[in-house]
């Protein structure tokens, strides 16, 4: 019973870093392209495989420049939470995992991915820009997680939670830094 909940975590978190990249690997891994995707699977996989496609190169590379790392991040906090319950629905179906209620496992996976995107928005804009090494190591690390989330979701399900973790950290060293500057 906790496999499932692993790999869907390490999916979903994949989906709180990038939304097109996770994608576009679950559908280069399933020898059906995105047939098990829920929404996805109602297009076209070549007009799907152009777009994902070129989201994932403007996720990559856009991403390492100031502006378009803006724009990214808006739309990423827009869509991640979609994108987070498509991947947790996504892996459960490749994966033949069996989870009920399989709404409370979509709404999970959309709220960590809601949550790490947020964080990352928060970072941000806290340090005015994000270190290029930082988004090179987001990058590699949505990359793994989908991976793990179908070979190995112990780790990956593991990494998920530090992530998460993380998040929580983050938020109340925000809150005490706040509280500093406030007083200042």
């Amino acid at each position: 019973m906790l496999l499932p909940i692993l790999a869907v975590l390490s999916a979903s978190a994949a989906a709180g870093m990038r939304i097109a990249l996770p994608l576009l690997v679950i559908g280069l891994l399933g020898g059906d392209l995105w047939g098990n995707v829920p929404l996805l699977s109602q297009l076209h996989p070549q007009i799907l495989l152009g777009i994902l496609t070129s989201w994932s190169l403007f996720e990559l590379f856009g991403s390492k420049k100031l502006l378009s790392l803006r724009i990214l991040q808006i739309i990423e906090l827009v869509l991640s939470p979609l994108v987070g319950a498509l991947m947790g629905m996504t892996v459960s179906k490749i994966t033949n995992f069996t989870i009920e209620p399989m709404w409370l496992m979509t709404l999970v996976g959309g709220l960590l991915a809601l949550v790490l995107k947020l964080v990352q928005v928060g970072w941000f804009f806290r340090l005015r820009g994000l270190p290029i090494w930082l988004v090179l190591l987001e990058d590699s690390l949505c990359v793994i997680l989908v991976l793990f989330a179908f070979n190995a979701p112990e780790e990956g399900g593991l990494i998920a939670m530090l992530l998460l973790w993380l998040a929580i950290r983050s938020s109340t060293e925000w809150r005490r830094w706040y509280r500093v500057k406030k007083t200042v």
